[in-house]
């Protein structure tokens, strides 16, 4: 399975996106700039607000502040491809939970993730490409439901984990906004 290249954004995508005499990233430094002129310190802690971490997707097209209703301060948002819990998920929850005070874990996984496509075979196409094995698993899978279990057992078991009582796991519909809880049991 080859790995993609990177790919140009479509035409109108691509003006969209990008000033025409700059990058993504010079658009993005830019709309930060007009952010901070209008932008005053909300006097916060680093602690949420509602003692809460999610664990979600990197998808562009979840909101997870307006999917669940969420202020700026609520809750520590943690973001990977897949929403899986990894050890480096175990880590932020970990810091979260002990340095910053939060008690409960919410996991949300969603329909049509990009990690039901890929096997471990991405790991292997990579490093015969690139010349060196990545040291991380793809964490791919083929049944959202499962996945989402095994995210919540392994959160219920980490040994560094204070809070454990409160962890519950869920897909969000991507055509619907709908978020469906998973039984932690089968």
């Amino acid at each position: 399975m080859p790995i993609p290249a990177s790919q140009p954004l479509p035409p109108s995508a691509d003006s969209a996106a990008a000033p025409a005499d700059g990058t993504v990233t010079d658009r993005l430094v830019e709309a930060n700039r007009r952010y901070a002129t209008a932008f005053t310190d909300p006097g916060m802690d680093a602690r949420p607000v509602l003692k809460v971490a999610v664990v979600s997707c990197m998808d562009a097209r979840i909101d997870l502040h307006a999917a669940l209703g969420l202020e700026l301060g609520d809750c520590h948002t943690i973001r990977n491809a897949g929403g899986v819990v990894t050890d480096d998920i175990i880590r932020s929850l970990t810091i979260s939970q002990r340095a910053l005070g939060t008690r409960s874990v919410v996991l949300i996984h969603h329909t049509g993730c990009g990690l039901l496509n890929l096997t471990e075979d991405f790991r292997h196409d990579l490093a015969a490409e690139v010349g060196q094995r990545p040291t991380w698993a793809v964490e791919a899978f083929k049944d959202l439901d499962e996945d989402v279990r095994q995210s919540m057992q392994r959160v219920r078991t980490s040994p560094f984990l204070l809070h454990t009582d409160d962890v519950r796991g869920f897909v969000f519909d991507v055509t619907t906004g709908l978020l469906r809880e998973i039984d932690p049991r089968p």
